[in-house]
């Protein structure tokens, strides 16, 4: 874990890339129901939200074991998601 700056940026690529993906298949698929495509974005953005407000936690004893446990969770999430995106 390098710290608490680099793990803010990875969560935020990683779930604009899950955000943007979704987007792309529902451009370049417009046949197909958008609201499947829409509800994965609304869960990255949720998902977004939690690990964020898990990283401004103030009240943590320690830290870096605090900021692994929010990687590894954001690891678990990222990869639900890339799953429901390729199942598209």
């Amino acid at each position: 874990m390098a710290n608490k700056r680099t793990l803010k940026r990875d969560i935020n690529y990683v779930m604009g890339d899950i955000i943007e993906a979704a987007y792309l298949h529902q451009v370049a698929n417009p046949d197909e129901d958008p609201a499947k495509s829409e509800a994965i974005v609304d869960e990255a953005i949720t998902d977004f939200d939690e690990l964020i407000n898990k990283m401004n936690q103030k009240d943590v004893e320690n830290k870096q074991q605090h900021f692994k446990s929010i990687q590894k969770e954001l690891e678990a999430k990222a990869t639900a998601l890339v799953e429901k995106v390729n199942a598209l």
